[in-house]
């Protein structure tokens, strides 16, 4: 199994590690059972902008860099334009994962929304 230099940069060196202090916006996805489990902290400005995110991940080297290319992503983005966040565009953006990895971009595609919803639903 090959990764690009930019799946493993992500992961040897993951941006964006740990909780948030104050995070409005909290999403978790997967399953032990599976392998992987994805944290989503996310950090909304009044503006409904994103202000600071970053991850907790346990699982496989493409998990911790899905998460990490993921958080980097979306900082200074709208909950908006946050909400079309799709897994390929992290796939895009790490190069490519092998097919028996790219279920690693759609955990964090589904961690960043679960983090939005969780947002909306504690503004109501």
């Amino acid at each position: 199994m090959e990764y690009t230099d930019v799946v493993m940069e992500n992961f040897t060196c993951p941006k964006h590690v740990g909780e948030i202090e104050g995070a409005n916006g909290i999403g978790q996805v997967g399953s032990p059972a599976c392998g992987d489990i994805m944290k989503i902290f996310l950090k909304i400005n009044d503006d409904g902008i994103i202000e600071d995110a970053s991850f907790k991940t346990f699982g496989c080297g493409a998990a911790v860099a899905s998460s990490s290319m993921a958080t980097d992503m979306i900082i200074g983005k709208s909950i908006e334009e946050a909400g079309k966040f799709k897994n390929s565009d992290v796939v895009d953006a790490l190069g490519g994962l092998p097919a028996e990895k790219i279920h690693c971009s759609v955990l964090a595609a589904e961690a960043i929304q679960a983090a939005i919803e969780d947002y909306q639903k504690n503004k109501a």
